[in-house]
C-alpha cells in the first residue's frame, strides 16, 4: 500500500510541475487560450506586485496580451519548485501549493533591437500558485506573483558577432 501512495504522489507532483511549466511556456509564447485552459472556472491570478492587477483568469489574460505584445521575447526560467499537497482547510487530498522562484528576460524586438541578443528588460521574484485536482486534471485555482526585482540590462558599445 505504502508504495502505491507513494507512485500516486509522485504523479500527482509531475503532473503539478507541468502545469506551472506550461503556464511559463504559454505566458512567453502569447497562448492565452491555453493560459485560460490551466485554469479552474474561478481561477484568479495577482500581479499587482509587478505593477499589473488582479482578477479572474479572463480579465488578466486580456491584460496580459495587451501588456506583453511590447515585448515580443519572453522567456521564463522558473525554478526552486516546492510543492506542498493537502495544505487547504478541509482537504480531501486534491489541492496543492506551489512556490517557485523565477527570472523573466523580455525583449521589445527579438533579439534585443541592436542586433544583440541581450533583453530590454529583466525581472525576478516568487510565484505563489494555488491548484485544485480537477476532472481534467490538475489546474491552477490562484496564481500570484511577488516581483522581487527588475532591471534594465547595460548594453555594450561593441556589436555582437555571432
Amino acid at each position: 500500500m505504502t508504495q502505491r501512495v507513494e507512485l500516486a504522489t509522485v504523479r500527482d507532483r509531475l503532473a503539478v510541475d507541468e502545469v506551472v511549466t506550461e503556464y511559463a511556456v504559454a505566458v512567453d509564447d502569447g497562448d492565452w487560450e491555453t493560459y485560460r485552459g490551466l485554469f479552474t472556472s474561478d481561477g484568479r491570478a495577482d500581479y499587482r506586485s509587478a505593477g499589473g492587477i488582479e482578477g479572474d483568469v479572463g480579465k488578466v489574460a486580456a491584460w496580459l496580451a495587451e501588456s506583453l505584445r511590447v515585448f515580443p521575447m519572453r522567456q521564463h526560467l522558473i525554478v526552486n519548485r516546492r510543492v506542498r499537497f493537502g495544505v487547504w482547510e478541509q482537504d480531501t487530498g486534491d489541492t496543492a501549493r506551489v512556490q517557485a522562484d523565477y527570472v523573466k528576460p523580455m525583449g521589445a524586438v527579438a533579439g534585443g533591437g541592436d542586433g544583440s541578443a541581450a533583453p530590454d528588460f529583466v525581472c525576478g521574484g516568487r510565484y505563489a500558485f494555488g491548484m485544485l485536482r480537477t476532472d481534467e486534471g490538475w489546474r491552477l485555482h490562484e496564481v500570484v506573483v511577488r516581483e522581487k526585482w527588475r532591471c534594465l540590462p547595460a548594453r555594450s558599445a561593441a556589436p555582437v558577432v555571432h
